[in-house]
């Protein structure tokens, strides 16, 4: 795992270690950091293509307000990867094209 451990200015405290699950294959997070963070700290940086040219997308502002981060979480489409806590046990993907609009 990638993260930042120590910083002059900054502390992190860390909580529970947990799995969940990016496209089949089990990952460790924290309890409570964002979808997002957890894969990145995981060294998974393409989080989505675009759906009008198929680029790779990875995080941009990471507080909720882009679309970059848009992702299938649980069978649910379009989640807010960036502002979204990862839970133990849960289900991520990319999501193909621009998803299903959420109820």
């Amino acid at each position: 795992m990638e993260r930042i451990t120590e910083h002059p200015l900054l502390s992190f405290e860390r909580s529970e270690k947990i799995t969940f699950f990016f496209e089949g294959r089990e990952l460790l997070a924290y309890l409570g950091e964002s979808i997002a963070a957890a894969l990145h700290a995981n060294g998974i940086r393409n989080l989505r293509y675009s759906p009008k040219k198929d680029r790779p997308q990875g995080l941009f502002c990471a507080i909720g307000k882009c679309s970059s981060c848009l992702m299938e979480v649980d069978g649910k489409p379009n989640v807010r990867t960036c502002i979204t806590p990862v839970r133990p046990g849960m289900r991520v993907r990319r999501q193909p094209g621009k998803g299903e609009i959420s109820e």
